[in-house]
């Protein structure tokens, strides 16, 4: 059931600009900022996630950032749950909450409460699961997910395979597809506005090729040298975008510049997955921040006041 609770949310590809832009509408509308970020949770992961610093924050209160180590999990249902509470917290200091990310479907969970599935575990599958994937590899697990659940499948990558095995686990024990159970988007549960940025696609790309030029000089190969050395190597967070590719070149399997080319080609694939997603799942008024950036936060603020005030 929709509550009056009012909610706004600023989504876009990676190198957008939606930290920035997300900063100055706080300080205008007295909000804080939860992030909205599958990879900003993780502790000592700061310069592939291009996690915002407390001097970029100027003061903006920041929620559900360095909440876990790198090797600990935190699944769509947690973020879920810390987020209602996040959103709870600032409203009830009479502030307004933003949700600011890229990561849509951790977003989607909570503008629209999805029901997440209670289905009892069955480790003995879980652990056949595994020692399948030991053997013969994630690729062959994923497949696995085509006939029983071809959404999970497109949705979730072959090498994340704590995920795959859950939508197979919870197939097995309820008969039912992860995906089905996930949805629930009949209403938003807020009074939500959804604000998203875009830019031409040539100078998005240009701005992720240097946003990863700037990453291998804030020392992008040093921190991920030091999560390898600290045992963090073969946790799933690792093989997130940024972190993966350069893990390559500190194991020494590829040279530096294939790792930095793979991870720009990566990140660019990224952002272009991101847009298709945000502009077939969400309802969105999208603002092109391709030119004069300062009209256009103009122009959102005016779209804002007219939605909330």
């Amino acid at each position: 059931m929709k509550n009056n609770q009012p909610l706004i949310v600023i989504v876009g590809p990676t190198a957008v600009g939606k930290t920035a832009t997300s900063i100055s509408l706080a300080k205008q509308f007295n909000g804080e900022v939860i992030s909205g970020d599958s990879m900003q949770v993780y502790q000592s992961m700061d310069v592939a996630t291009a996690k915002v610093s407390k001097e970029e924050m100027e003061g903006i209160p920041h929620h559900l950032i360095d909440i876990k180590k790198p090797d600990e999990s935190f699944s769509v249902a947690d973020f879920q749950s810390l987020a209602k509470k996040s959103i709870s917290s600032i409203s009830e200091k009479g502030k307004m909450p933003f949700i600011v990310g890229g990561t849509g479907l951790y977003i989607n969970s909570v503008i629209y409460d999805y029901n997440f599935s209670k289905a009892t575990e069955d480790r003995l599958f879980r652990d056949r699961l595994n020692k399948f994937a030991d053997e013969h590899g994630n690729d062959a697990l994923h497949e696995q997910l085509k006939k029983t659940d071809p959404l999970s499948y497109k949705n979730l990558h072959p090498n994340n395979r704590r995920r795959v095995i859950r939508a197979l686990e919870v197939h097995h024990v309820t008969g039912k597809p992860l995906s089905e159970q996930l949805t629930n988007e009949e209403s938003p549960l807020y009074d939500t506005t959804i604000i998203g940025l875009t830019m031409d696609r040539k100078m998005l790309y240009d701005r992720i090729n240097e946003r990863v030029d700037q990453m291998i000089e804030q020392g992008l190969i040093h921190e991920v040298e030091r999560l390898f050395e600290e045992g963090y190597g073969d946790c799933q967070s690792m093989q997130a975008i940024g972190y993966k590719e350069i893990l390559e070149y500190v194991r020494g399997t590829v040279s530096l510049d294939a790792a930095i080319s793979q991870l720009k080609q990566n990140s660019r694939r990224f952002a272009k997955r991101q847009l298709t997603w945000f502009r077939n799942k969400m309802d969105i008024e999208w603002f092109d921040m391709t030119t004069n950036r300062e009209k256009k936060l103009k122009e959102i603020h005016t779209f804002l006041k007219e939605s909330y005030y």
